[in-house]
């Protein structure tokens, strides 16, 4: 009896040993017949703003987001002025994508009561795997009107004078699931200038960053630096300034609350950039914060990754 276990045994185990060998070469071989994998690189930055300037990032197809922007006084301004909360400034838009990669927008602002449109589309994604790639590169440019009474309404003013027009490259790198870094190459031309010595091409280097700190929470920073001898006219009497933007990410559902502190009083490519007169030194500090509310219009969101994975990255 015991013989007769022994070579039954001995047979299954002959019987069954082959199977882990030949399974591993099955393995092998649909991994061999398997495409390559090209991962691509989401969520940069939490939202289409880094701060007061735009981020890489661009709307889902069929996505609309409506962002309020707000910015209040100095908060130099003291008790008298409530630390600023007394003078605020607010900004309305919407943006939307037409595809993954390419959105417009509209937004009004209170501040010289100015109207802005744009056009913003995602060139280059940053990849790896099967393919790699080290950055994403986005183009955005826009337009801006100014709708305030004319400062010398004596003179003949044209219309081409209220017209303004940005431009910029945005360069992105998302080094680590926590940190990212931008550069942003900008051109500001202004139709209308205080003087001759006053350049109307306005050029510019942004850089700016972000850190997360919990799945919801996220530290940025901004940054404008205005090439020198292009803007010889002060503003309301001071200087210009290159802009200086620090703050916070807060996501919560279908809400993204950015709260910052800025030298910087507009919130448009022109204001920002180009006409910032803030002393963070002397304490001309402006407290402010964007909203932003996500509207899926035909479940175009949800298809994003599937939409980035199949698409080539240079289009």
């Amino acid at each position: 009896m015991i013989k007769t276990i022994t070579a039954v045994f001995a047979v299954a185990l002959c019987w069954f040993a082959p199977l882990p060998i030949a399974g591993q070469g099955l393995l092998d071989v649909l991994e061999e017949d398997a495409e390559p994998v090209v991962n691509y690189t989401f969520a940069t930055f939490k939202t289409t703003r880094l701060l007061t300037g735009h981020s890489v990032e661009t709307n889902s197809a069929k996505e609309l987001y409506f962002i309020i922007g707000h910015r209040f006084g100095r908060v130099n301004g003291g008790l008298q002025q409530f630390f600023g909360l007394d003078n605020a400034t607010i900004r309305l838009g919407l943006e939307y994508g037409i595809t993954d990669r390419l959105g417009v927008g509209v937004g009004r602002n209170s501040f010289e009561k100015t109207f802005d449109g744009f056009v913003k589309y995602k060139l280059l994604r940053q990849k790896s795997g099967a393919e790699n790639f080290p950055f994403t590169a986005t183009l955005f440019a826009s337009t801006a009107i100014r709708t305030d009474p004319w400062r010398f309404p004596e003179r003949e003013n044209y219309f081409t004078s209220r017209m303004y027009y940005s431009f910029q490259v945005l360069l992105a790198r998302k080094f680590s699931e926590g940190f990212s870094l931008q550069l942003a190459p900008t051109l500001i031309h202004r139709n209308l200038v205080e003087t001759p010595q006053d350049a109307n091409d306005v050029f510019a280097v942004g850089v700016g960053a972000r850190q997360k700190i919990t799945p919801s929470l996220s530290v940025n920073a901004e940054y404008y630096y205005v090439l020198p001898g292009q803007i010889e006219s002060p503003i309301n009497g001071e200087p210009v300034r290159n802009s200086l933007s620090v703050g916070v990410d807060i996501e919560t559902g279908g809400h993204v609350f950015q709260l910052h502190a800025t030298n910087s009083r507009g919130m448009i490519e022109r204001m920002f950039v180009a006409e910032s007169t803030g002393n963070w030194l002397d304490g001309d500090i402006h407290f402010g914060f964007n909203i932003s509310r996500v509207f899926s219009l035909g479940g175009g969101g949800g298809k994003k990754k599937q939409a980035d994975a199949e698409a080539p990255a240079w289009e």
